[in-house]
């Protein structure tokens, strides 16, 4: 598993990487000092997880997870306890207070690992979902009322927005909230039809009505049930690329 650390402060880096050395099953493949460099480093190594702090110099943690259209496995690194709430919305594995407690981080390399292992049995045992595909679907917890779930075809979901750990999908006239992240559904869904458009949104292509130039280089998309949804600048260029003849 690899892990990036991001921080402003050298000698906190260093500490970090010193603790993480015995376990070997994590590999720190670089260290960021601040969001802007974060953002090249995610880019560039691809890392399965960050150890993020949230003050930095410039742009706060939280920031730069905004930034991000597919977010790594994230533990908070932070001195500050008040942040802990806000941390978890973001769907963080862990928050770990400076400075940090071997055994506490022992806990928290646990969780990483187990949740490694899940998902390589997920991944070992499961195809990708194509538009002819149907799922059965389960609005929350509500399944006991009879009207709360549904049988349908993937090509009839136009839109899946992300709400922390649960997605909202969009079809006819339904939007049930499901029990699943944005990034496991990502993997999961025909990348042909549905198209990741930035952290909160995943789009079925078939649906798009118009587009449209938005802010920063992004792109602005109007499904055809009136839905806006905004493209980022990094995915505005492979979205592009994949309706272009």
């Amino acid at each position: 598993m690899k892990a990036l650390i991001i921080d402003d402060e050298r000698l906190a880096r260093t500490e970090l990487k010193r603790l993480l050395a015995p376990f070997k099953d994590l590999q720190v493949v670089g260290e960021a000092v601040n969001a802007e460099d974060a953002l090249e480093k995610i880019n560039e190594l691809k890392p399965d997880l960050i150890f993020l702090d949230i003050q930095m110099p410039g742009k706060t943690g939280f920031e730069l997870l905004e930034e991000l259209d597919s977010v790594p496995i994230v533990v908070f690194t932070t001195a500050y306890d008040e942040y802990a709430l806000k941390a978890f919305e973001y769907n963080a594995l862990d928050y770990l207070l400076k400075p940090i407690e071997p055994k506490r981080l022992e806990e928290t390399v646990n969780k990483l690992i187990e949740k490694g292992r899940k998902k390589v049995a997920v991944e070992s045992d499961t195809e990708t979902l194509t538009e002819s595909d149907q799922v059965f679907v389960k609005d929350g917890d509500r399944c006991w009322f009879v009207d709360r779930c549904w049988f349908v075809k993937l090509e009839k979901i136009r839109l899946l927005e992300s709400e922390g750990n649960y997605v909202r999908l969009f079809f006819e006239d339904n939007k049930p909230l499901i029990l699943r992240t944005l990034n496991y559904l990502d993997e999961r869904l025909d990348s042909k039809v549905f198209f990741r458009a930035n952290r909160k949104h995943i789009i079925n292509l078939k649906w798009v009505d118009s587009i449209e130039p938005w802010l920063n280089g992004g792109l602005l998309v109007k499904l055809k049930d009136g839905h806006k949804v905004e493209v980022s600048r990094r995915q505005a260029v492979k979205f592009k690329d994949m309706l272009s003849l």
